[in-house]
């Protein structure tokens, strides 16, 4: 499993790619490995604003549906409008053509709130 180092990762399995004040989020390797093969993803609005902690997206699996939550607050700015045709791209590239949405961030201060790579798989992806 992957868990690059340059991204910051939330304890609910998200990850952010902190980009000036720009922020591409997606789940983590560990994330869609439990779920296991996705069949569905919902996106959130473009336009929509955010708050660190609360449900903005989901993804159904064969197994479950889960919430995706958004690690930083913001305001949706783009989205990957690829996964709606292709969700399974999130299990092929968890970080790359597998990412979910963009928020332009209003509270970068926050991102002292979010895990290392190194901290999140310590406490979260045994």
């Amino acid at each position: 499993m992957e868990f690059p180092s340059s991204l910051l990762y939330a304890p609910t399995h998200e990850w952010i790619r902190i980009e000036g004040t720009k922020g591409v989020v997606g789940i983590t390797d560990f994330a869609q490995n439990e779920l296991g093969d996705l069949v569905y993803v919902e996106l959130p609005d473009v336009g929509k604003l955010v708050k660190a902690g609360e449900p903005c997206a989901v993804v159904e699996s064969v197994k479950t549906a889960s919430d995706i939550y958004s690690p930083l607050d913001g305001k949706v700015t783009r989205v990957n409008t690829a996964l709606q045709g292709k969700p399974e791209l999130i299990n092929e590239d968890a970080f790359g053509t597998g990412w979910i949405f963009e928020i332009e961030l209003s509270a970068p201060a926050q991102r002292a709130n979010l895990l290392t790579a190194e901290k999140y798989q310590d406490e979260y992806a045994h």
